[in-house]
């Protein structure tokens, strides 16, 4: 195999199994995207999701962005050993 392969394999950090405890730092973290994306200047451009007060694309842009965010969280905490 090529050295540079397996010198980036040797490099991937560790991550840990699913659990309850990830699953709400995602979730949470997805929340708190969803909240900061109500403060945009045009979160209702697009079509209107019931119920909430932002729109589909807002929607699923902050989703993805909380994601984003909670998988960061979650691989510092193991970097540093708390999860």
């Amino acid at each position: 195999m090529n050295l540079s392969i397996l010198l980036a394999a040797a490099s991937v950090p560790a991550t840990p199994a699913w659990n309850p405890t990830v699953g709400a730092i995602i979730s949470i973290s997805s929340v708190v995207a969803l909240l900061l994306a109500t403060r945009i200047e045009y979160p209702n451009v697009g079509p209107k999701l019931p119920g909430l007060p932002v729109s589909i694309p807002t929607f699923i842009g902050a989703m993805a962005f909380g994601h984003i965010l909670g998988v960061g969280i979650v691989l510092g905490l193991t970097n540093i050993g708390r999860l």
